[in-house]
């Protein structure tokens, strides 16, 4: 009986060990199919922009292949610091501001003189 090769060879189950959730692996495998794509769209044209796939792999599927990498941690999940709000932003630039314009000095300035 032939095997063929599909999107469960890697193991889902294994997968899901190296990200906290089946959102955050299908995110990492996607980002990682773009660029896999990406590399092999520019090779003709000699940029070198992209990274190459970092496996040898027998699939042409840039998810596969994406997986793949993930199975063997050669692409591991990096947790990016949360972005705060554009209104808490806004608030503290509008606090600098008033601090600026009164000439009064802020706690974070005292501490450092």
């Amino acid at each position: 009986m032939r095997r063929y090769d599909t999107l469960m060879n890697p193991e889902i189950e294994g997968l899901l060990d190296t990200t906290e959730s089946k959102f955050g692996l299908v995110v990492l495998g996607a980002r990682r199919a773009r660029q896999i794509t990406s590399y092999f769209g520019q090779l003709g044209e000699g940029l070198g922009a992209s990274v190459p796939p970092q496996i040898t792999s027998t699939s042409r599927k840039p998810l596969t292949i994406a997986f793949e990498e993930v199975s063997v941690e050669k692409i591991v999940p990096i947790e990016l610091p949360d972005e705060p709000e554009v209104e808490e932003v806004v608030e503290a630039e509008a606090e600098v501001l008033i601090d600026e314009e009164s000439g009064e000095i802020s706690p974070e300035d005292d501490e450092s003189a």
